[in-house]
């Protein structure tokens, strides 16, 4: 199964969120971008890809234990930024440092639960908004995210999420995201 561990927004900063995608997808330009929905928006801790599901017991206990180390920090949501003309993203506020370490120890736990981890990158927090079709300028839809400062809220815990990948070949078609575990941030280490 294909796994990640992230931080997804609560309710009330998904409806912020929404309100500025909203407003960019009014940019000349909005059509050529293939917009998030709503249920994808999430900050990915450590991206693990396909995982033997034999691996999950140890996975499960080494997240926990991840969690179980980490306290809950303040977050929200920042202005925005784009990786080269691949991904619109907008940023994070707040417990940068904590959130860098809790994407560190979900890196680590999977790593130590024998998940076959890419190549280790230093964190940076980014919630993937749009992604182009074609070339298209994403400096208009970056300037539109500046000025965007979203409600804090306290990041309770880490969650494991199984991505289903689109099959049907249907434009516009978005993966399907379940959640396969979630432990809350305890601070007692």
């Amino acid at each position: 199964m294909r796994l990640f561990a992230a931080v997804p927004l609560p309710r009330a900063q998904a409806d912020e969120l929404a309100r500025v995608v909203d407003r960019l997808g009014r940019i000349p330009g909005a059509e050529r971008l293939r917009w998030t929905a709503r249920p994808g928006w999430h900050f990915t801790l450590a991206f693990m890809g396909e995982v033997d599901e034999g691996l999950l017991p140890e996975l499960h206990e080494r997240l926990a234990r991840a969690a179980h180390r980490t306290e809950a920090f303040p977050l929200r949501l920042h202005g925005g930024g784009h990786f080269g003309r691949r991904a619109l993203w907008v940023g994070a506020a707040g417990g940068l440092d904590e959130l860098r370490l809790l994407a560190e120890r979900a890196d680590a736990a999977a790593r130590r639960a024998g998940v076959a981890m890419g190549e280790h990158r230093r964190y940076q927090a980014h919630l993937t908004i749009a992604r182009p079709r074609a070339d298209t300028d994403l400096r208009p839809f970056v300037d539109g995210l500046a000025p965007f400062e979203g409600a804090r809220w306290q990041v309770p815990e880490l969650v494991l999420v199984r991505s289903r990948l689109p099959a049907g070949g249907v434009p516009g078609e978005q993966p399907r995201y379940e959640t396969v575990g979630a432990w809350p941030l305890d601070g007692a280490g």
